[in-house]
């Protein structure tokens, strides 16, 4: 099992007498891209604020690359680069000379201002003034600026935001790359779910300050799958209905020209197909409804639907 380079226990914090997190917990396994999710004023901001170092925090509720934050915050920032929104560049100077200024405050050694460069793709427009530069590439400087101390975490507030397509297809792929090529863990929170479903890892979904769902995606599709419709056509739909009633199958209101029949999980769909074939009928489709991460995300949030696994996921302190 990877450690966690991020974890909050119990974590709380409260601007006067409105609470915005309520014991929230967090587990960013080291190596992941970690998609972090909820509504507007669920909280995520504060947590962002919270993990750099911009709010106090009380010891022992966050640990970032195994360290207590409230005891280890020069440290712990000097191995994490983040991006929050749009990066503040000098925009009368080149993208070259804007990390200069930055390499010289952390410290980088001249050799890295190339490699970043290279890496987010703007080697050819490095002496460009900055004010020519589109925003998809003043988010890829900025994202060269987060790695010039070469951090082992990244953290990306709404990178893509305003972006358009191309621009967000860049950064996804250059969120990627960063990943699998140069082994950073990035904790990445956005509101373009489409995005998060695309590159994301493992993801949390919080609200109300407190964490709702924490694990990867297969899982939290998984769970979703409980009690799924099956949509079916067959050669016979009228001797199909007949012996799916007669074996106990529950069968919905007919859907236009096709049968529903409320299944449990993957398994049943397999002997439903099994037993319908076994009896002379041939089927031509065979499908149940998938949920996309945000149908799942306004269901969590909602209160509608809840992971199957999730309930025991938090009462068993694994969240």
């Amino acid at each position: 099992m990877k450690p966690f380079i991020i974890e909050t226990h119990g974590l709380s914090y409260s601007f006067g007498k409105r609470q915005v997190l309520q014991n929230l917990e967090l587990r960013v396994p080291q190596g992941a891209i970690f998609g972090f999710l909820g509504p507007n004023g669920a909280g995520k901001s504060t947590t962002i604020r919270i993990l750099l170092g911009l709010l106090p925090v009380p010891k022992g509720q966050v640990r970032v690359h195994g360290h207590d934050l409230h005891n280890n915050r020069i440290e712990i920032l000097r191995r994490t680069g983040s991006l929050i929104e749009m990066p503040t560049l000098y925009r009368h100077l080149s993208g070259h000379d804007n990390l200069e200024m930055h390499r010289r405050m952390v410290q980088a050694p001249k050799s890295r201002i190339n490699e970043v460069l290279q890496i987010v793709g703007l080697t050819q427009d490095a002496y460009r003034k900055t004010k020519e530069y589109s925003l998809g590439m003043s988010q890829r400087l900025g994202i060269a600026l987060a790695l010039l101390a070469d951090p082992e975490l990244l953290i990306l507030d709404e990178p893509t935001n305003g972006l358009d397509p191309s621009g967000i297809r860049e950064v996804r792929e250059l969120i990627i790359r960063l990943n699998r090529e140069f082994g950073k863990t990035i904790f990445l929170s956005s509101h373009l779910l489409s995005e998060i479903e695309k590159c994301a890892t493992e993801l949390a979904i919080i609200d109300k300050g407190a964490t709702l769902y924490q694990g990867s995606l297969p899982q939290l599709y998984q769970g979703a799958f409980q009690s799924s419709v099956l949509q079916l056509e067959t050669s016979n739909d009228a001797i199909a209905r007949k012996l799916l009633t007669d074996h106990q199958y529950e069968l919905l209101p007919q859907q236009g020209d096709v049968l529903a029949v409320q299944v449990q999980d993957r398994q049943q769909v397999a002997r439903l197909n099994r037993f319908l074939i076994v009896n002379g009928l041939e089927v031509y489709r065979l499908s149940t409804h998938t949920h996309n991460l945000e149908e799942l995300f306004l269901n969590i949030t909602k209160g509608e639907a809840e992971p199957a696994a999730l309930q025991e996921t938090i009462l068993a302190g694994k969240v």
